[in-house]
């Protein structure tokens, strides 16, 4: 993501009269940019709830089927930073329904049922999926005043995990009910096609600056970030708490709960969905919290202790210590803060590469996602010497997760606080 929310831009080009009319324009656009982020996450997390039958049909092992999932990761890492630098170089028009169309391909060959079709289209999905939030954010950025925009921008981010949760608790008894788990992914490929139609037709057209030199020197703010420390810190930090709800929650918690708690499958859906749900209240509250008291590590660190001690619980505890959906939601509220350090590389670095900084943590963030997805399927599997999957198998594979949270609260302790109160001090 490198669009910069800080200010907004003008509307070059635009009679007065007629600014009224355009931003209307850009929030309508926006709001069918939030159902593009609601399904991305929506196809993101659903893969979850219909291993059995993506393993039997493609043919795939745990491992196999791990590393499918985890192609989303690697596409949309990369892409993170390609879509911010388009929506700056040529505008919202064309760039943001280049994203749903390629989202909605890759949906569509997903559920065709063959092994390769099933590879691209995971590739598609996370190149496409790339682009929503930060398309959502530029064109909140064109629509709304300054004073709502970060309300805009938090909404959008509720919005996108109110997604993943749907993408558990609602696609599971459709998959296991109505329609078959191929006929969802073509259904859903439709839909999502009807959106990027709807995005191309609703969009405003606006002049933006025209970039000079090649193409590839809209990268350069970059190489500013990149050179300071404190990125790699926000960036390491924020990657390794996505991951227990990433890795652990999205694509392995329904298999925990039935394999290693021998839940139900619709209680154990019930259950997973509960961590996304989680970072719906947990990401815009702590953000407000650390907004309101100007420091942002105290409410880093809270968040990760709470995530923490709700992870541990859930691996090594019995299931019947907290009532039934609490600990999945403490994990996810307190994953929320993992959207702070995305507050803070923007304060470490300059005001004219503050969008460059946003690209640059999703980028280390989805990376370490796109790595770890695999790596946890490949050790699950090692660890079960190919049997089925047990608790013990997965509290010695969730160790892993665990020592990750531990190694970002050593990392949060080296970020520099950037809130207005120690600026103040």
């Amino acid at each position: 993501m490198s669009v910069s929310i800080a200010a907004q831009p003008p509307l070059s080009g635009v009679k007065p009269g007629a600014t009224s009319q355009l931003r209307m324009g850009f929030i309508v656009a926006w709001f069918f940019c939030l159902l593009f982020y609601f399904i991305q996450y929506a196809v993101r997390s659903a893969p979850s709830v219909m291993l059995p039958e993506l393993t039997a049909t493609l043919g795939l092992t745990t491992l196999g089927v791990s590393s499918l999932l985890g192609l989303y990761y690697y596409t949309y890492s990369t892409f993170a930073i390609v879509a911010g630098a388009s929506l700056d170089r040529w505008g919202a028009k064309y760039t943001i329904p280049f994203g749903v169309f390629a989202l909605a391909i890759g949906i569509a060959m997903f559920g065709l049922g063959i092994s390769w079709a099933a590879h691209v289209g995971r590739l598609l999905q996370g190149a496409g999926a790339a682009f929503a939030f930060v398309g959502a954010v530029y064109l909140a950025a064109h629509g709304f005043p300054a004073k709502y925009l970060a309300t805009a921008v938090g909404f959008t981010q509720c919005v996108g995990m109110l997604g993943g949760s749907a993408g558990q608790f609602a696609v599971a008894p459709l998959v296991h009910g109505p329609i078959s788990w191929q006929q969802f992914w073509l259904y859903t490929g439709v839909i999502t096609l009807v959106v990027g139609v709807l995005m191309l037709i609703q969009t405003p057209r606006r002049e933006e600056a025209k970039a000079q030199g090649a193409v590839w020197t809209m990268f350069a703010p970059y190489k500013t970030v990149l050179s300071n420390p404190q990125s790699y810190l926000c960036g390491l930090c924020a990657g390794l708490l996505f991951l227990p709800t990433t890795v652990g929650g999205m694509i392995f918690g329904v298999s925990f709960l039935r394999q290693g708690w021998h839940l139900g499958y619709s209680e154990a859906v019930n259950r997973a969905s509960m961590v996304p749900l989680g970072w719906v209240i947990g990401a815009p509250l702590l953000g407000y919290i650390a907004d309101h008291f100007g420091r942002r590590k105290p409410v880093l660190f809270a968040g990760v202790v709470v995530m923490l001690a709700s992870a541990l619980a859930i691996l090594y505890l019995p299931s019947n210590t907290a009532p039934p959906y609490l600990l999945g939601f403490l994990l996810g509220f307190g994953s929320g803060a993992a959207m702070i350090p995305y507050s803070i590389i923007k304060e470490v670095n300059p005001d004219n590469v503050k969008g460059s900084a946003t690209g640059a943590i999703n980028f280390l963030v989805f990376v370490m996602s796109a790595f770890a997805a695999p790596f946890y399927g490949w050790l699950l599997q090692r660890l079960s010497g190919g049997a089925p999957l047990t608790l013990p198998v997965f509290q010695q594979g969730g160790a892993g997760l665990i020592i990750g949270v531990v190694i970002a609260l050593v990392l949060a302790w080296f970020i520099r606080e950037t809130g207005w109160a120690a600026k103040r001090a």
